[in-house]
């Protein structure tokens, strides 16, 4: 069992209630996509503001919350109760804001960061493109030229997931292509969405929806000055990690908040529906339900808190990682389809969040990297080391 500092079991309380109390009863209202919905989304956002509660896990010098990374790991776990939790308090933006923290100059902080960590704008990343394999970034073809003192950029991406509202992307593009190294090949370039050529089609319909925000994208000789270079020109890849290792962790907490809603939801259906002759809860394959989710999400729990201690500590920590992110999501699937067994024929209608939370667990498997190439990694590094060597010995 975990003990919590007083200062944050106490702040896990207050984001809780912020999160039950606000931002889920709004769920409905914010998934309008209306006036509606960005009027609530703009009051929760003060709100959380109000409250203490916004932008925590940014780093203070930046003008954020200066939370411990470990703290924000275990406040994680509650903002993603709700799949609105990260725009209400503004963490969605803490990838970002790290990664331009750790490699924007002075000028881009001034003019991309401190609005961001504000909140007034909102990120977004170009990497995934639908002609090669995003599971292998080395395939990449956008290109990024310097033309006297700016950077050309053409190129096709999709999932750059926010686009549509965002006021930049980072877009990731072959700018070495005689590199000896494919992974010095690429560059990361910010490029403001209003920018001529940078061509948004649409928001692609996934998963039963028909409007979202993973974007289509093409960048059609788009122009931007040499110095919205992100970092060093070659080291696109160092920054892509940079940004998606603590993400990995992010994601993986944030699953056990919607896992452990599924459950508190299961439970509850299981306490007051009654058929056959009894309440659920009397039946021994919903027993079996209830205990195995409890033991998945707390397995997925300690996993993903060990994951997040060895990075605290400056550790790469690949496999602990690659172990949560395909154990993760395959635990999230599996709570939330249990839960929709339990509610029976109402767990598949939208009158529950679990209809939407399904859709969602599956792109566990797939978002910062396939389940099948987070495997490969654990197992590539397990088998060509000694068992001294590995993360639990």
């Amino acid at each position: 069992m975990t003990v919590h500092s007083s200062d944050l079991t106490e702040l896990r309380s207050r984001m809780k209630d912020f999160i039950d109390g606000e931002v889920i009863p709004s769920e409905d209202v914010l998934l309008s996509g209306d006036g509606s919905a960005a009027d609530r989304l703009d009051d929760l956002k003060a709100e959380a503001k109000k409250r203490g509660l916004w932008a925590l896990g940014h780093p203070a010098d930046i003008g954020g919350g200066g939370l411990p990374f470990m703290d924000f790991v275990y406040l994680n776990e509650i903002i993603g109760r709700s799949e609105w939790g990260q725009l209400a308090v503004g963490s969605v933006s803490m990838q970002d804001s790290i990664m331009l923290h750790l490699y924007a100059s002075d000028e881009q902080r001034e003019r991309f960061l401190k609005p961001l960590v504000a909140g007034d704008v909102y990120p977004s990343v170009g990497l995934t493109e639908p002609e090669v394999a995003g599971s292998d970034p080395t395939q990449m073809q956008t290109t990024a030229v310097l033309d006297g003192d700016e950077w050309v950029i053409n190129g096709h991406k999709w999932f750059t997931t926010g686009a549509h509202r965002a006021a930049f992307t980072t877009v990731f593009a072959m700018t070495d292509p005689d590199a000896t190294s494919r992974h010095a090949r690429f560059s990361a370039i910010i490029v403001p969405t209003d920018t001529a050529g940078y061509d948004l089609v649409r928001a692609v319909p996934t998963m039963g929806t028909t409007s979202g925000d993973h974007c289509e994208v093409y960048y059609r000789d788009v122009r931007v000055p040499r110095d919205n270079l992100l970092g060093e020109r070659g080291t696109g890849f160092r920054i892509a990690q940079k940004r998606l290792g603590p993400g990995r962790i992010f994601h993986c907490m944030r699953w056990l908040g919607q896992a452990q809603r599924a459950f508190e939801l299961m439970v509850d259906r299981a306490n007051t529906r009654y058929a056959h002759g009894s309440l659920l809860r009397e039946k021994g394959e919903i027993q079996r339900y209830v205990a195995e989710s409890a033991a998945e999400i707390q397995a997925a729990r300690l996993m993903t808190l060990d994951a997040a201690r060895a990075m605290d500590t400056g550790d790469e920590a690949r496999v602990e990682i690659s172990l949560i992110k395909f154990w993760g999501a395959r635990m999230l699937h599996n709570v939330i389809d249990r839960a929709i067994q339990v509610h029976g024929a109402l767990g598949v209608t939208a009158d529950t969040p679990l209809d939407r939370m399904y859709r969602e667990a599956r792109y566990a498997r797939l978002y910062d990297g396939p389940d099948e190439v987070h495997r490969m990694v654990v197992a590539r590094q397990l088998l060509s080391s000694e068992p001294s060597s590995w993360p639990w010995a």
